[in-house]
């Protein structure tokens, strides 16, 4: 079984982060057919998702996203393909969000 870890640091705080993580879940869940649920802290956000082959969460604080995923068999062939592609889309996610806050 493989696994994927990334983690990305930021200065959006919780609010904003959780907008780009929930933008991430919706996304997931339509092109990857995963199944997301958001856990809401006080302090972070749990968004834990599963399919068939894949199942992992990320973690949402105030100035970072981890991203933690277990890989079946079939997928772990293709982890390392599966860690560019997330971290492309976090990396887009995140710009896109800290460019808003350099317009303000």
């Amino acid at each position: 079984m493989a696994q994927i870890h990334i983690r990305r640091d930021h200065t959006l705080g919780l609010a904003r982060a959780r907008k780009v993580a929930w933008k991430w879940a919706e996304h997931v869940e339509k092109k990857f057919e995963m199944e997301c649920t958001v856990l809401e802290g006080e302090t972070s956000d749990t968004v834990q998702f599963k399919r068939s082959g894949v199942s992992g969460s990320m973690i949402v604080t105030a100035d970072h996203f981890e991203v933690d995923a277990k890989l079946g068999l079939l997928l772990g062939a293709f982890a390392g393909q599966i860690e560019t592609e997330v971290c492309k889309q976090l990396d887009a996610a995140l710009a896109k969000e800290q460019a808003k806050s350099s317009k303000a």
